[in-house]
Formats: C-alpha cells, sequence, structure tokens
C-alpha cells in the first residue's frame, strides 16, 4: 500500500472522527497535541521492553514487535492528525526543512 501524506491524512481522520463519535471524545486543539504525547508515551514503552529495558508482563518477543510497530502507526498517524488540525503541509514542511539537503540534479 502506497499512499500520499495527504490521502493517509484522509484516512486516519475518517478513523479519528468514529473513534471521537463513538467515545464522545471533544476534540479540540489540545488534545491533539496530548495524544501524540500518550501515543509516544506507549512507542517508548514498547520500545524499552523490546530492548531489554522494560517489564515484559510475559509477552513473548514477537508479541512486543507487533505491539512496537502498532505504536509506530499511533505517533505517525497522531502526527497527521496534528498537522492537519493545525493547518500544517507536512510535504511542504519536509521540503523546506529536510528534502533541501539532497543534492540538486
Amino acid at each position: 500500500m502506497s499512499r500520499d501524506l495527504a490521502a493517509l491524512g484522509d484516512l486516519v481522520a475518517q478513523v479519528s472522527d468514529i473513534y471521537a463519535q463513538g467515545n464522545g471524545i471533544a476534540r479540540d486543539d489540545d488534545w491533539y497535541l496530548l495524544k501524540l504525547q500518550e501515543e509516544l508515551g506507549e512507542l517508548t514503552a514498547e520500545y524499552l521492553k523490546l530492548s531489554g529495558r522494560g517489564r515484559l508482563k510475559d509477552a513473548a518477543p514477537a508479541a512486543i514487535r507487533a505491539a512496537l510497530e502498532d505504536e509506530t502507526a499511533d505517533v505517525l498517524a497522531m502526527i497527521l492528525l496534528f498537522a492537519r488540525n493545525n493547518g500544517i503541509d507536512l510535504e511542504a514542511a519536509l521540503q523546506r526543512k529536510w528534502f533541501r539537503h539532497l543534492p540538486q540534479d
């Protein structure tokens, strides 16, 4: 599956809308950043488990690896939602901040 950031953002926003409606969550401007921080904490916890510096809670290595991948997806999804909520064009920002350092043809 290959989609551009805008298409991924659209899909993530649809899922987020379903989640918010189903759970009665009011998403104000703070929610997007706070949720991103929450997801980053969950990613950190899984990384610590995988690297032997966190409590495994009887989880198998494959389950921890899957959780790490899932939490990474959550962080990306929340970045996309945060950017969308704040009117940030991630592709333009990447071009300006990162890709300008690439060699020009």
